[in-house]
């Protein structure tokens, strides 16, 4: 590791403080690409029809994807570009060696891990209603809990997908026994569970917070998902869009002595959130400014929170108006995805590409260490006429939301 340690020094103190992130692309069995995440219209099935499409690109993660028995060696784990140009270190590695340099020592102290990630995922159609565990059940499987927020970047949604809307939860007065009869139905075809539930159309420029135990089935816009850094879930329909789900996946995550219990199916769920009649007011997010909007104009730029009800992970998107230049201050690590435009972002380049081949390097992904982050990273756009955006997803606690 003494070697790794000190290319992954050196590569951190020449991009003071920002390291470079290479693309990390993940592929999902049961679902189909929506083809707007820029990968090469070649390369979707790049890994084999068996491993599925890749729908997903997965950002600034030091979690494994959970794909099952062909889920490839650090699968879902993002990997640096390293100042001599490799790309095989993990961003993981990263933060072994460069601990509270890289996170801050509110969150090394408190997590010793990144805890963490963000995601495009990418679906022509919409994905079946589920859930991910609190934490009291996720951890009877060695896991943690996983809330998660939804964004929908316009850049990302030139089409809408097949079905571009979300049920979230249960009408308010669904009973637990319809519920459970629903999962018990979930052998005999399609199960109705989302006859239960409450479907609402996705905006792009909107997005959700998403607790852990509310079901939820994900429609088809594509969609920027800061996340808790975990891969537990369970699917609670038995079909989606004439497709089948396989029962396995209904006790996916389900402890071994529980797997039949469909008592324990309905535990898993927070009853509360579910059938919550003021679900859209509670976690619906329109985005909110960081700061009052003629100082930002006058400085040259616009910032918005885009997710901010999660204590546990929130996100800002970024405009530096064409041929702007502008310091921007946080006061956490984040990743950084660029959406649009090009320029600078302290000593590196920053640009969006139109088309990614699988494996290619690119300048749109980095991860900024908090002493960067609080001391300001210039941020250039170097187009006359093209707004620069970027979007930024943070870790637990962000100080500046107080939560």
């Amino acid at each position: 590791m003494s070697n790794n340690a000190n290319l992954i020094e050196q590569t951190f103190d020449e991009g003071e403080g920002i390291l470079k992130l290479a693309p990390n692309w993940v592929p999902r069995s049961f679902c189909i690409p929506g083809r707007r995440i820029k990968l090469h219209p070649d390369d979707y099935y790049a890994l084999g029809g068996e491993r599925g499409g890749i729908d997903e690109r997965w950002l600034a993660s030091t979690t494994p994807a959970d794909n099952g028995p062909l889920t490839a060696r650090n699968e879902g784990m993002s990997r640096i570009v390293c100042c001599d140009g490799s790309s095989e270190t993990l961003l993981q590695d990263a933060v072994e060696v460069l601990q509270d340099r890289l996170l801050g020592a509110r969150i090394w102290d408190a997590h010793k891990a990144w805890s963490v990630y963000s995601k495009f995922f990418d679906n022509f159609g919409p994905l079946p209603h589920h859930v991910h565990h609190r934490d009291e059940h996720a951890a009877l499987v060695g896991q943690r809990g996983k809330p998660e927020c939804y964004y929908f970047p316009p850049q990302l949604n030139n089409h809408g997908g097949h079905f571009p809307f979300t049920f979230f939860g249960f009408e308010p007065g669904t009973t637990k026994e319809e519920v459970k009869q629903c999962l018990i139905d979930f052998v005999k075809g399609d199960n109705h569970i989302t006859d239960i539930s409450r479907a609402y159309r996705l905006v792009p420029g909107t997005g959700w917070d998403v607790p852990p135990g509310v079901l939820h089935a994900p429609g088809s816009l594509c969609t920027y998902e800061p996340q808790v850094a975990s891969d537990v879930y369970a699917m609670y329909q038995s079909l989606v869009d004439d497709q089948i789900v396989p029962e396995e996946l209904l006790w996916k995550d389900c402890p071994a002595d529980r797997k039949g219990d469909f008592d324990y199916l309905v535990e898993v769920i927070d009853w509360e959130l579910n059938v919550d009649p003021n679900f859209m007011e509670n976690r619906f997010m329109r985005p909110r400014s960081v700061k009052d909007i003629n100082e930002m104009a006058e400085a040259g730029y616009h910032e918005n929170w885009i997710c901010y009800r999660s204590p546990a992970v929130s996100a800002k998107e970024l405009t530096v108006k064409p041929g702007g230049s502008v310091v921007i201050k946080d006061a956490a690590a984040y990743g950084m995805i660029m959406m649009q435009g090009h320029g600078t972002m302290g000593c590196h380049r920053v640009e969006t590409p139109a088309l990614i081949r699988y494996g290619q390097l690119t300048d749109d992904e980095f991860f900024v260490s908090e002493a960067a982050a609080t001391a300001g990273v210039k941020i250039t756009n170097e187009s006359l006429t093209d707004p620069l955006v970027m979007l930024k997803h943070f870790g637990p606690g962000n100080p500046e939301l107080g939560l």
